[in-house]
């Protein structure tokens, strides 16, 4: 009997290939005994007997690079954008009516109060349709197309050029992926950004959608804003874990255990995300101001915020969210691929580093 490509069950249900492989050979002869003369196998296993074999074992997992693998990692983008994004909503409620009127919301904690006060517990989640649902398309794209255009552009580079430029590798294939994934999420957040900071504008995404004429009048600033954090997001991380693997963890990463490459990956993702938000943060005020204001352009928004103002208002806020927000995308990400048999990202070089012979090692 032919053994299943790979096996969803969770790894603490495997047992390691140095202390099992006695059983497992017991398995496959009693599963696959094509010997019809000889002793039928016992009816009876003991349950530390059953084995199932680990996804991530050589040739147990999804194949790398193939379509499976390509919906794989649009999926785990899914999950990992829109549910963190729809997670902090509070705080990015709270973010955003900082920057359309700093003299109401004043701080952090003065801005829960109003909101409190205004809206009661339930308007601390005004706007999550429209987050979780442009938040889950961005995540698709930007994570599905990273990964692709990963792979496409290493491939056009050759082995060489790619290990020696491969933080260059990283930025052209997260720019190029935003580009596709803010189309996707542009409409939404125009709806969120009004429905959080005009709350007699609309009750959520049914109504608030066709009261735009245009909803994509700020994919310009949204591209100024996500294009440089997501080159931010995915490069910086991949140097971060590759570093964090060749300094602070004193052996190879395919000899380290999934949970501690999931908290590498945890690890990665908040410090990149500590320089996203710095690098970002002057485009998403422009964002929120003309989501928000009518027929304003970007040098209203200059003159309204001030240029200081564009990097500073808001900033810790938007700090601790978007280091903790990214930190745990990559961590749902990774555990996703980790979950379907796949690697976790970085600590490697790029695909068109890899020489078959590592390949098949």
């Amino acid at each position: 009997m032919e053994s299943p490509k790979h096996s969803l069950i969770p790894s603490f249900l495997y047992s390691s290939s140095s202390s099992s492989s006695a059983r497992s050979l017991l398995l496959d002869q009693m599963l696959n005994n094509s010997n019809p003369k000889s002793p039928s196998p016992p009816t009876m296993l003991s349950q530390k007997n059953f084995l199932i074999a680990s996804p991530t074992e050589p040739g147990k997992g999804i194949e790398m690079y193939s379509p499976a693998f390509y919906a794989a990692c649009t999926f785990g983008g899914i999950l990992s954008c829109g549910l963190t994004h729809m997670t902090v909503t509070p705080l990015d409620l709270v973010k955003c009516n900082m920057q359309i009127d700093p003299a109401k919301y004043k701080s952090i904690s003065s801005g829960f109060g109003v909101l409190l006060k205004e809206q009661g517990a339930r308007g601390f989640f005004r706007g999550w349709v429209p987050t979780l649902l442009g938040y889950s398309a961005q995540g698709a794209c930007k994570f599905g197309f990273y990964e692709f255009f990963k792979k496409y552009y290493s491939d056009l580079a050759g082995p060489d050029y790619t290990a020696k430029y491969k933080t260059l590798i990283y930025l052209a294939g997260s720019a190029s992926a935003e580009i596709i994934a803010d189309v996707a999420l542009c409409p939404f957040e125009a709806v969120k950004v009004r429905v959080q900071t005009q709350p007699g504008f609309a009750r959520g995404m049914s109504d608030g959608f066709p009261k735009f004429i245009n909803l994509y009048k700020g994919i310009g600033p949204l591209w100024g804003r996500q294009i440089p954090y997501t080159m931010m997001k995915f490069a910086s991380f991949e140097t971060i874990v590759e570093m964090i693997y060749k300094y602070a963890i004193p052996r190879p990463k395919d000899q380290c255990s999934k949970g501690l490459q999931l908290g590498v990956s945890f690890a990665g993702g908040y410090v990149a995300g500590v320089f996203c938000a710095i690098v970002s943060h002057p485009a998403d005020n422009l964002v929120s101001f003309l989501n928000n204001a009518r027929g304003a352009t970007v040098g209203d928004a200059v003159k309204k915020i001030g240029l200081l103002g564009l990097f500073t208002r808001g900033l810790p806020l938007r700090i601790v969210m978007i280091g903790t927000l990214t930190g745990a995308q990559w961590g749902i990400y990774d555990a996703f691929k980790v979950f379907v048999g796949l690697p976790t990202t970085g600590g490697v070089a790029p695909a068109a580093a890899i020489t078959p012979a590592e390949a098949k090692a």
